[in-house]
C-alpha cells in the first residue's frame, strides 16, 4: 500500500494560520487561511522528484513567505540531495544543494532554521549533517566527531542554545553552545584573537545516580562542567593563549588555552587554583626499595583542594600574542539546590581557611622532606669514605626527630599499594581533607561540627608547624657545626620562611 502520508508540515511563526505541508508522494501544499483552503505548490518547484517524499519542512520564522523543504527519493534509487527554498510563499523556488557532495548516501532528510541568526540553516542528511549561513546558497560540513550516520532529526533547544540531533540507530547527539557558531561573521574572522561572549554557566550539584548496570546502552555522555569558554584565531599563535578567570579584580584560575587556527574551546570548572601538592622526596619508611625520582612523589592519601567559586558575576580574560581581550561570565547557582546564595558564601569561607591550613601543612612538608634528603646524602656519603661515626649518628637522630614530626601530617609509611589506608590511620593533612569534603559536599553552611573539628584541627596543625620550626631552627644549626669540623656540605633548610639561598 502505497498513499498520501503527510510527511512533513510546518506552521509558520510569523504569520497564524499560514502552514506549509508534504507528503510522501512527492506535493507541497500551502494554507494561509488555516486550512479552509489549500494551493498546490509542487508544479513551482523545478527538478523535484515525481515520487520522491517531502520529508521535512521549516518555515522561516524571520520572513512569513519564506520556507525550506527537503525530499527524499532514495527509494526511486534516487541519492542526489533535493533542497528547495522559496521566498514567495512557494510562487517560485530555488534548489540549494551547493557544497554537498554527491554520494550514494548524500539524500537529504531534514532542514532547520537557527533560532537566533537569521540566514543559518542546519542541513542532515543519510550520512553527515552541513550548515549554511547564506539561506542554502553555500553548505559547509559541520561533521566534528559525529559518525557518518544518518541525521533523522535536528532540534535548536533554545534555553541552553545546544543543536541536538538524532540519527538512526546511534542515538542522540548534541553539539553544546552554537554561540561562537551563531556569532562568527566576517568581523570575527579578520581579526587576529576573538573571544565570544560565554553563555552563562551552572553551578550544579552532584545528585544520587540512577542505578544502571555497568553495559547498559543507554547511557550517554555529560558535557563538560562548567563554563564554556570560546575565541576564534585567525592563525596559530606565537605562544598558547592563556585564559584567566577574574573576581573582584583578582586572578581566580589560570587556564592555558588550545591555539588552533578556527574556533577553539575550552572549559572552566569553576574552581579555583588547587592547594599546593604534597609531595614526598625520600622512599616510605620500612621500604627503601621504592626510590623516588627528581620531583618526588605524591604522598598517598592527600589531595588537592579546589573550591568551587559561588555564583556571581566574574570576567574572563584572553591573553594572545599581547593582546588582551574580556567578556563577563555569569555563574548560576543550581536552581534544584535549597541552599542559598549567602550559605554558599559562608561555606566557602571556611574552605578558603581550611584551604590556607592546607597549604601550610605541604609547606612544612617540603620543608621537612627537603632536609631529610640532604641529611640522607651526607648519610650515603659518610658510608662510602668510611668518616666519623658520630656524624652520622646525629644525621641519623636529626632525621628521626624530623620522622616523628612529620609523622603528625603525613603518614611516611603509605607505599600508595596494598591496603595503606586499611592498616594505618590517618594523619591531619587526610583529616583536613576529609573535612574538607564535608563541608563542599552541598549548598549549606557548616554545621556547628564543622566548625568546632576545623578549630581542633587547626591547633593540632600549629603545634605540629611549631615543632618542625622548633626542631630546624635547635637540632639543624648543631648538625651543622659538627659537619663544618668534618669539611661535609651543609644541610640547607630551603625552604623555610624569609630564607634566601646565597650559591
Amino acid at each position: 500500500e502505497y498513499s498520501g502520508v503527510v510527511y512533513g508540515i510546518a506552521e509558520s511563526p510569523k504569520a497564524k494560520g499560514t502552514i506549509w505541508v508534504g507528503t510522501n508522494d512527492g506535493l507541497v501544499q500551502l494554507t494561509r487561511d488555516n486550512g479552509t483552503t489549500w494551493t498546490n505548490l509542487t508544479a513551482n518547484i523545478p527538478g523535484i522528484p515525481s515520487w520522491g517524499s517531502v520529508r521535512s519542512i521549516a518555515a522561516s520564522k524571520w520572513d512569513a513567505a519564506t520556507a525550506y523543504i527537503t525530499v527524499d527519493a532514495h527509494q526511486e534509487n534516487d541519492r542526489d540531495p533535493y533542497v528547495y527554498r522559496t521566498t514567495d510563499y512557494g510562487r517560485t523556488w530555488t534548489k540549494i544543494v551547493n557544497g554537498i557532495p554527491r554520494s550514494n548516501l548524500s539524500y537529504a532528510k531534514i532542514i532547520i532554521e537557527d533560532p537566533v541568526r537569521q540566514g543559518m540553516l542546519y542541513l542532515g542528511t543519510e550520512n553527515a549533517i552541513y550548515l549554511s549561513y547564506d539561506r542554502g546558497d553555500t553548505w559547509l560540513p559541520l561533521q566534528n566527531n559525529l559518525p557518518h550516520a544518518p541525521v533523522s532529526g535536528i532540534v535548536v533547544q533554545e534555553h541552553f542554545n545546544d543543536l541536538v540531533i538524532s540519527t538512526y540507530g546511534r542515538g542522540f547527539w548534541i553539539l553544546d553552545d552554537l554561540s561562537p557558531l551563531q556569532q562568527l561573521d566576517a568581523a570575527v574572522l579578520a581579526k587576529g584573537a576573538h573571544l565570544f561572549p560565554p553563555r552563562a554557566a551552572y553551578r550544579f550539584r552532584p545528585i544520587t545516580a540512577p542505578s544502571t548496570t555497568y553495559d547498559d546502552p543507554t547511557t550517554g555522555t555529560d558535557p563538560e562542567y562548567g563554563a564554556a569558554i570560546n575565541y576564534h584565531l585567525k592563525a596559530a599563535a606565537k605562544a598558547a593563549p592563556i585564559v584567566e578567570i577574574v573576581s573582584n579584580g583578582s586572578v581566580v584560575r589560570t587556564l592555558r588555552g588550545s591555539n588552533r587556527a578556527g574556533l577553539n574551546r575550552i572549559h572552566w570548572d569553576l574552581r579555583d587554583e588547587p592547594s599546593m601538592e604534597v609531595r614526598l622526596l625520600t622512599s616510605p619508611l620500612y621500604a627503601e626499595h621504592i626510590v623516588t625520582g627528581p620531583q618526588g612523589r605524591v604522598a598517598p592519601g592527600t589531595n588537592r583542594l579546589q573550591i568551587l567559586m559561588p555564583p556571581g558575576t566574574y570576567t574572563v580574560r584572553l591573553r594572545v600574542d599581547g593582546d588582551v581581550q574580556e567578556q563577563p561570565l555569569v555563574v548560576r547557582k543550581d536552581p534544584n539546590s535549597a541552599g542559598t546564595e549567602a550559605e554558599i558564601v559562608a561555606q566557602i569561607r571556611v574552605l578558603q581557611a581550611l584551604k590556607g591550613e592546607l597549604d601550610k601543612a605541604a609547606a612544612a612538608v617540603a620543608r621537612v622532606e627537603n632536609v631529610r634528603l640532604q641529611a640522607q646524602q651526607v648519610l650515603a656519603q659518610l658510608q662510602r669514605t668510611a668518616a666519623d661515626a658520630d656524624v652520622s649518628q646525629r644525621l641519623r637522630a636529626l632525621d628521626q626527630q624530623l620522622i616523628d614530626a612529620e609523622m603528625a601530617l603525613v603518614d611516611l609509611r603509605f607505599t600508595g599499594g596494598g591496603q595503606d589506608g586499611v592498616r594505618f590511620g590517618s594523619k591531619l593533612i587526610s583529616k583536613i581533607g576529609y573535612l574538607t569534603n564535608g563541608v563542599a559536599v552541598s549548598d549549606f553552611s557548616p554545621t556547628t561540627q564543622h566548625v568546632e573539628v576545623q578549630g581542633i584541627l587547626g591547633n593540632e596543625l600549629g603545634a605540629a608547624l611549631r615543632t618542625i620550626d622548633g626542631i630546624l631552627a635547635s637540632e639543624l644549626p648543631r648538625v651543622n657545626a659538627v659537619l663544618d669540623t668534618k669539611g661535609l656540605p651543609r644541610i640547607v633548610d630551603r625552604n623555610a620562611p624569609n630564607t634566601r639561598i646565597v650559591p
